[in-house]
């Protein structure tokens, strides 16, 4: 029997379970590391054997847990499911997951463990770090770039050639026309730079 784990039990975690169950995959074991019934990281520790792949949707608690099943050996599964577009010129990283309908296309780069959720456009050349979230309905034009850890929010639009710093936050329905740097937010039409995010 083909086996996954999926770490994280939210809400996010089932929708990546789907995409699993589309991609192949019979048997879906959710682990998680709070107050609940399913087996926690400790539980499989033993168990490499069994690809992983991340069922938490916020950026830096998905690459903590990236870090740590890797430390232990666990091969990362990279998910993308049947009806998404991705270009064979595409690089998809390591534990990333492209949602129903998502369209990556020509020479697109995608780190390690982004989500590229339901309905996004990537365009051909962008590059998009690692552990970046791009939300429903997101669209980003060609060459644009997204540094690591940023949150593109829902049904926003990235013109051309923008470049979209690390650590930062675009909020919903955003129009960004131009760049926006680290630990940003930023939302609005035109999108405009209206704080900073204090690590």
């Amino acid at each position: 029997m083909k086996q996954i784990y999926i770490y994280g039990a939210s809400g996010h975690g089932l929708v990546v379970a789907d995409i699993a169950y589309a991609c192949g995959y019979e048997e879906v074991i959710f682990v998680d590391d709070g107050n609940n019934d399913f087996p926690c990281f400790a539980d499989i520790a033993l168990n490499t054997h069994i690809p992983i792949a991340l069922g938490v949707g916020n950026n830096k608690i998905r690459k903590k847990l990236c870090e740590k099943a890797e430390t232990e050996g666990f091969r990362l599964a990279t998910l993308m499911h049947p009806s998404s577009i991705v270009s064979l010129s595409a690089i998809i990283g390591k534990g990333s997951v492209v949602m129903p309908l998502a369209v990556v296309n020509a020479n697109a780069r995608i780190g390690d463990g982004a989500i590229l959720n339901s309905g996004c456009i990537i365009e051909h050349e962008c590059d998009i770090g690692d552990f970046v979230h791009i939300s429903p309905n997101a669209a980003l034009a060609g060459n644009v770039s997204v540094g690591e850890l940023t949150h593109i929010g829902i049904g926003s639009s990235v013109i051309q050639g923008i470049s979209i710093g690390l650590n930062s936050i675009i909020g919903a329905g955003s129009v960004v026309i131009k760049d926006i740097g680290d630990f940003k937010k930023a939302y609005g039409n035109p999108c405009k730079e209206i704080g900073d995010i204090i690590e």
